[in-house]
């Protein structure tokens, strides 16, 4: 196995924007559950978003909180080719969708036509928690990518509580 080292402690060095980053996946998550997006939803997107950066972190991360919670392996290998791939349902797709064109928003600035096509399945407050969760996972993906402060591989999910 090949060791990527780290190129920045920036939970050290810059604690304190670390702990506002921190704040900022806290308050959106409390968005997320505010509008009752499900788990397999919100990691969807964080997985997605994380591919199309580039964040070997965040998508070993996301791909095993999908894996806990069940999603079959089958969906996640897919989940690059979604458009083509038949294990996602329409509100899903939209997400996705959505979370690529932020994501790329330097390419094509999120087209009107996919903003319409996305709100056609979340009301407002959907779409507000739907674009506080790009915004976070693309911030978390910009650290990571950068520093590579966190080791892949070493991120564990949560034990379900009995």
């Amino acid at each position: 196995m090949t060791e990527i080292p780290p190129r920045l402690d920036i939970d050290a060095r810059a604690s304190r924007f670390s702990h506002a980053l921190a704040h900022l996946d806290n308050a959106t998550g409390k968005e997320v559950e505010r509008v009752g997006f499900d788990a397999r939803l919100r990691d969807l997107v964080r997985l997605r978003v994380s591919q199309v950066n580039g964040c070997a972190y965040c998508v070993d991360m996301h791909t095993k909180d999908l894996q806990a919670a069940g999603v079959p392996g089958e969906h996640l290998a897919a989940l690059p080719v979604w458009p083509d791939a038949p294990f996602f349902d329409d509100r899903e797709r939209a997400a996705l969708a959505f979370a690529e064109a932020m994501t790329l928003m330097a390419r094509d600035h999120v087209p009107a036509a996919v903003y319409v096509a996305t709100a056609a399945h979340f009301d407002d407050d959907e779409m507000a928690a739907l674009v506080a969760l790009v915004v976070t996972i693309n911030a978390w993906n910009a650290v990571g990518v950068s520093t590579r402060a966190w080791e892949v591989g070493s991120y564990q999910p949560a034990k379900e509580s009995s």
